[in-house]
C-alpha cells in the first residue's frame, strides 16, 4: 500500500498508512502517521469512533472536553473518546508527529469540525 499525504490544515499533514473493515459490522480502521508543526492552529474537532494515539516525535498539548488539557512528548499514548471535542497543538521545538489509530463508524465523516 502505498502512503499518500493531505494537508488538513496549514501545518497539519497527515500520511495515510492503511484503512481495513473490522470484524465488528460496521467499523472501520485507520490509520495514519501526523505530522504537526510549530505554525499549525489547534481546531476543534471529533470523530465518529475512538481515536488511540502513540506520540512518534516533539511534544503536544491536547485539549478534550470534561478533561482539560495535557501535554504529551514522544514516547507516550492517549485516546480520545467517542465522538469527544478536542484539539492538539505542537508546544515544542520542532515539529511533532504521532500514530493516529481510529476505530470509527464505516461510512461517516472521519472528522467532523466544531464550529465556534
Amino acid at each position: 500500500m502505498s502512503a499518500t499525504a493531505q494537508q488538513q490544515a496549514p501545518g497539519i499533514t497527515r500520511i495515510d498508512l492503511q484503512e481495513h473493515d473490522l470484524s465488528i459490522p460496521g467499523k472501520v480502521v485507520i490509520q495514519n502517521r501526523v505530522q504537526v508543526g510549530q505554525e499549525a492552529k489547534p481546531f476543534r474537532h471529533w470523530h465518529p469512533g475512538e481515536e488511540i494515539i502513540y506520540v512518534l516525535e516533539g511534544t503536544l498539548e491536547y485539549t478534550i472536553d470534561g478533561v482539560g488539557a495535557k501535554v504529551y512528548k514522544a514516547g507516550d499514548v492517549l485516546m480520545v473518546p467517542r465522538e469527544t471535542v478536542h484539539a492538539v497543538k505542537n508546544v515544542g521545538n520542532g515539529d511533532a508527529a504521532e500514530l493516529a489509530t481510529y476505530v470509527v463508524d464505516k461510512g461517516k465523516p472521519f472528522l467532523v469540525l466544531v464550529d465556534e
